[in-house]
C-alpha cells in the first residue's frame, strides 16, 4: 500500500512565487545591461539583448494580469515555465559573451527552484536542458567587445573548465535541494497523520461529553411528558379511549429515561475509575492484550509510596502500546515493562531480548520514514498500513504529555533494546487532577431522570 500524500497540493509551486521571482529576474537583467553598457563601455546587441528581456517582462506581465495568482500549477507545466526560463537566460547570455559572462551560473536557478517543489524527474529534465544550454554557449556566443578594439574573450581551458563548474554545481544543487525539500515534507507529512489521529482521538473522547450533555437537557422534557401522561390517565374519559395508547407512552418514557440513566452513568464511569489511573493499573493494561502471543511478558513497578497516577489520554496510551508492540514483534523469549519512580519523575521502560536497533539507525531514530527498510521494520509496528510513522508519532505524543523518550541498545553481554519514558513526576500527575476537576465541574444530577 502506497503511503498516503498529506501535502501533495501543498508542495506545487503557486504562480505568485513563480511572477515574483521572474520579476527580479528581469530586474536584474536589465540593471546588467545597463551597468555594461553605460558604466563598463561593454559592446554587444544591445537591441536584441532588450528585446529579449522585454519577452520576459511581457510573459511575466501576461502571468500576473491573466492567471490567478494563487493558483498552484502542476509539475509539467512548472517544468515548461522554468525551461523557458532556461532558454531566455541562454539566449541573453549568447549576445553577452556566452560563458565568458559570469552571471552564466544563474542557469542552475530553475533547476533549484524545481529541486525544491518538485519530483527528481522533472528536476532532472531542467537539469539537461541547462547543462545542453552551457555546452552551446561553450561553442557559440556572440563576443564581448571592450572600447571598439578588445575581445573579452577566455581562453578554451578556462571555458571547459567553467562548463564543467556548471555541470558539476547543478548537479549538486539538485541533489542537494531535492534532499533537503524530501525530508521537509517528510517532516511535514509526518506531523499532519499525527494531528489527524489526535483530532480523531479528541472527537471520541468528546462524545462523552455530548452524551452528558444530552442526558442532562434531555431530563427535563421527558420529566414533564412522565407528568401529562399521569394527568391524562387521571382522567377516566380519556383513560377509557386511550388508556392502552398511555400505557405504551409511559413504557417507552420510562425506557428513555433508563437510556438516560446509563449515559449518565456510563459518562461518569468513563471519566472517575478510568481516565486517571494508578501505574500499576496502566502496566497491566499495557502488558494485557499480549500475554497470549508465546512471549514472556513482565510487569514490575517500583517506588515509594503513594503511587504515581495519570490520565489515560490518548496519547499517552497510543506512544506506550506502540513501544510495547515493537518490543513484542521483535523479541525472542521476553519483554519487560518497568516502572521506576522517584518524588521528583516517573520512568516507564520497554525492554525487550531481541536482535536490537542496528548501530547505524541509532542516530536518527524517531525520524518520519527511515528509508532502510530492515531498519523501518525494527522501528515502526504499523508499517503494514503504509504510514511508517509508529515511532515518530509515538516520540511526538510521548513529548506532548511532558515525556522523553530514550532509545538504546543493552550493554553487551545482553541482548535487544530498551525504550525508556520519563516524566516530571508533577508534570506526570498534573492530567489526572485535570481530569478530576473536569469531572466534578461537568457532571451534575440529571434532573427528572429519577
Amino acid at each position: 500500500m502506497d503511503r498516503p500524500d498529506f501535502g501533495h497540493e501543498a508542495r506545487r509551486v503557486r504562480v505568485g512565487t513563480l511572477v515574483r521571482l521572474r520579476w527580479i529576474a528581469a530586474a536584474g537583467q536589465v540593471a546588467a545591461l545597463l551597468v555594461a553598457r553605460f558604466v563598463l563601455r561593454l559592446e554587444f546587441p544591445y537591441a536584441e539583448s532588450a528585446m529579449c528581456v522585454g519577452l520576459l517582462i511581457a510573459f511575466n506581465a501576461f502571468l500576473r494580469l491573466w492567471v490567478p495568482q494563487g493558483r498552484r500549477l502542476d509539475e509539467t507545466t512548472t517544468t515548461y515555465i522554468l525551461a523557458l526560463d532556461i532558454g531566455q537566460l541562454g539566449v541573453m547570455l549568447y549576445l553577452t559573451g556566452g560563458l565568458a559572462n559570469p552571471f552564466a551560473m544563474l542557469l542552475l536557478a530553475p533547476t533549484m527552484i524545481s529541486a525544491v517543489s518538485q519530483s527528481w524527474q522533472e528536476t532532472a529534465k531542467l537539469l539537461a536542458f541547462a547543462i545542453l544550454c552551457a555546452c552551446a554557449l561553450a561553442l557559440w556566443s556572440v563576443p564581448l567587445k571592450q572600447r571598439g578594439l578588445l575581445y573579452v574573450d577566455p581562453p578554451p581551458v578556462e571555458t571547459i573548465g567553467f562548463l564543467l563548474a556548471i555541470a558539476v554545481s547543478g548537479v549538486f544543487v539538485s541533489v542537494y535541494g531535492s534532499q533537503v525539500a524530501r525530508e521537509a515534507r517528510q517532516l511535514a507529512e509526518a506531523l499532519a497523520a499525527t494531528e489527524l489521529m489526535l483530532a480523531r482521538a479528541q472527537h471520541l473522547s468528546q462524545l462523552d461529553g455530548l452524551a452528558a450533555a444530552a442526558a442532562h437537557e434531555l431530563g427535563t422534557p421527558l420529566a414533564t411528558l412522565t407528568v401529562v401522561i399521569h394527568e391524562l390517565a387521571n382522567q377516566a374519559d380519556v383513560a377509557a379511549l386511550c388508556g392502552e395508547d398511555l400505557a405504551l407512552a409511559r413504557q417507552e418514557l420510562k425506557r428513555c429515561r433508563g437510556i438516560l440513566g446509563q449515559l449518565s452513568n456510563a459518562n461518569r464511569l468513563a471519566v472517575e475509575p478510568f481516565d486517571s489511573v494508578e501505574i500499576d493499573a496502566l502496566l497491566e493494561e499495557l502488558a494485557g492484550p499480549h500475554r497470549l502471543q508465546g512471549i514472556d511478558i513482565a510487569v514490575s513497578a517500583e517506588g515509594a509510596e503513594p503511587r504515581p497516577t495519570c490520565a489515560r489520554n490518548p496519547a499517552l496510551l497510543y506512544g506506550l502500546r506502540n513501544l510495547v508492540e515493537n518490543a513484542m514483534s521483535f523479541a525472542r523469549a521476553e519483554v519487560r515493562i518497568e516502572a521506576k519512580w522517584t518524588e521528583e519523575s516517573v520512568e516507564i521502560a520497554v525492554v525487550d531480548d531481541g536482535p536490537g536497533f542496528p548501530a547505524a539507525v541509532l542516530s536518527r531514530l524517531g525520524e518520519p520514514y527511515l528509508s532502510d527498510r530492515a531498519a523501518a521494520r525494527r522501528l515502526d509496528s504499523d508499517v503494514a498500513d503504509g504510514l511508517g510513522l509508529g515511532l515518530f508519532i509515538s516520540k511526538a505524543l510521548l513529548e506532548r504529555t511532558g515525556a522523553e523518550l530514550r532509545i538504546a541498545n543493552r550493554v553487551a553481554p545482553q541482548r535487544g533494546a530498551v525504550a525508556a519514558v520519563s516524566w516530571p513526576r508533577r508534570q506526570f500527575a498534573a492530567e489526572a487532577r485535570a481530569v478530576v476537576a473536569r469531572a466534578d465541574s461537568v457532571h451534575e444530577p440529571i434532573e427528572g431522570s429519577s
